[in-house]
């Protein structure tokens, strides 16, 4: 369902952009699109910060040591 809402709703924004004009049109998409990868960046790195605290590396030589 949500898929089929999000295919409905870019059909619609990509007629304003359109209808627009080239100028207006393309600042409001380059926008648009500069703000979903930044904020998926972010939400990249808060999950990468999450999972390295949850899981800190392991200390390889100290590893080897105890085998030793």
């Amino acid at each position: 369902m949500y898929l089929l809402l999000s295919i409905v709703l870019s059909t619609l924004l990509g007629y304003v952009l359109l209808m627009a004009g080239p100028l207006f049109g393309g600042l409001l998409a380059f926008g648009i699109i500069a703000g979903c990868l930044f904020r998926g960046l972010y939400l990249l790195t808060n999950i990468h910060n999450r999972l390295s605290a949850t899981f800190p590396k392991k200390d390889r030589a100290k590893e080897v040591n105890k085998l030793i």
